[in-house]
């Protein structure tokens, strides 16, 4: 802006400047800590679910068509919540591995329940077309992130890798001979449940290349899971362990006060089940429990 605009212009500086305040104010009000690229199933009152998704091939510059990563959800005796992701997921020293590792070892089965209750889950994040999604049309033909735990990872490993010999290998994440998935969810010992999700027979997602190569081009980069910068240190992790399970020290005193200044997003207060050997893994059934019971 030229002086003389803003000697112009001065009589609405004061109106202008107060209502980009306010329009600030406004979003950090309303900011949204959901990933709006997430794509999760619903379910109705009786757990039951449905929707049938597309794998999708890996991003251009990845490997693999799925980032793999874990992390940790458990309630200290606090009432805070520790949600964190694993620093095991780099390949690096974690500490609450480190601590379960002494509760394991212990050799008292109350510090072994403590550890199961603690344990690290293991997360795979795919690209994947919504091709239907009965509770949620609006989803329909969108390309979404899809997060999911080690069994349905199994069954897409099952059609990759058949067991039988009159099985014929599949890549349920290639355009021209994958196939769709039905996810099929009911709720199995208060659980969720997707052992009755099946991939359907292989044909092309489309006859159409601009329809495969547009959507090709709205492949989410996975990349983001597996770098260190979307990962908190060890020490930002002790501090954040210990302050969960009220142990004070002045790192935990150094990271309450960082933690007032960043003001984090709230975590939802809720009892913390106890996860089932067959849902162990899956964080969907884990929080679905948690959102049934706040």
């Amino acid at each position: 802006m030229s002086f003389e605009a803003l000697k112009r212009n001065r009589a609405n500086d004061l109106s202008r400047l107060v209502a980009a305040a306010a329009d600030t104010d406004q979003q950090k009000t309303t900011k949204s800590y959901v990933d709006e690229r997430q794509w999760k199933p619903t379910v109705d009152k009786a757990g039951n679910g449905y929707a049938v998704l597309r794998f999708l091939p890996a991003p251009e510059g990845t490997d693999l068509p799925w980032a793999k990563f874990w992390d940790h959800g458990f309630k200290g005796p606090t009432g805070q919540w520790y949600i964190e992701k694993s620093l095991t997921s780099l390949g690096q020293q974690d500490p609450v591995s480190e601590a379960n590792s002494k509760l394991w070892n212990s050799g008292d089965d109350r510090d072994k329940d403590i550890a199961r209750e603690r344990k690290r889950r293991l997360h795979y994040v795919s690209n994947v077309l919504i091709e239907s999604d009965p509770s949620n049309p609006a989803n329909e033909g969108q390309v979404m992130l899809f997060t999911y735990g080690k069994k349905i990872h199994d069954k897409i490993m099952d059609v990759m890798n058949p067991e039988y010999p009159d099985e014929k290998p599949m890549n349920p994440f290639d355009f021209w001979s994958g196939a769709s998935f039905k996810l099929k969810i009911r709720k199995f010992e208060g659980y969720r449940n997707y052992d009755k999700s099946e991939f359907d027979s292989p044909s092309e997602l489309s006859a159409d290349d601009s329809f495969l190569e547009e959507t090709y081009s709205k492949l989410y980069d996975l990349g983001e899971f597996s770098d260190p910068a979307q990962y908190k240190s060890y020490e930002e992790l002790s501090a954040r362990l210990q302050m969960v399970l009220g142990e004070s020290s002045p790192a935990v005193q150094a990271f309450r006060a960082v933690e007032e200044v960043q003001a984090p997003a709230p975590v939802r207060e809720a009892p913390a089940p106890s996860v089932s050997a067959a849902d162990e893994d899956d964080t969907m059934s884990y929080f679905a429990k948690l959102a049934e019971e706040d």
